[in-house]
């Protein structure tokens, strides 16, 4: 029997900067994950129909839909997927929202990769997020 840690993790990565998500994609794919990168939110919502991610990783601000109306149609579409956000410096209080929505944590762009691995692993072992910055 293989372990989670041992079978290769199903990404949706979902952001509209092009670079962004070429480079997070190598980057992850080293890691061993299966990434599938979308650059848009709609483009995001029809790869959701026919295939199924262990987790998402969804930009906040994008062109054609905010990443708060992406994240809600993933919680319909896929309610156990763990969505982690990824959000510029400005927008902490939409990630806060995204949360209580659903969405299992946030991360400020830009992160450091290994930082966003260890969520990932995190959200996929159905672990607790931290209390958000402040909280004891």
């Amino acid at each position: 029997m293989t372990s989670d840690a041992d079978r290769e993790l199903r990404i949706l990565l979902v952001d509209d900067e092009k670079g962004y998500v070429d480079v997070l994609t190598k980057r992850l794919e080293r890691r061993g994950m299966d990434v599938t990168g979308a650059l848009s939110g709609t483009e995001a919502l029809r790869l959701m129909r026919g295939n199924d991610f262990d987790v998402a990783v969804l930009d906040l601000k994008m062109e054609d839909m905010d990443g708060i109306e992406v994240l809600d149609v993933f919680k319909r579409m896929a309610p156990e997927m763990p969505v982690i956000m990824l959000t510029g410096h400005g927008s902490r209080q939409a990630a806060r929202q995204g949360m209580a929505r659903g969405a299992f944590d946030y991360l400020t762009k830009p992160c450091e990769l290994e930082q966003l691995v260890e969520k990932i692993r995190e959200a996929v072992a159905g672990g607790s997020p931290p209390p958000p910055n402040g909280a004891s």
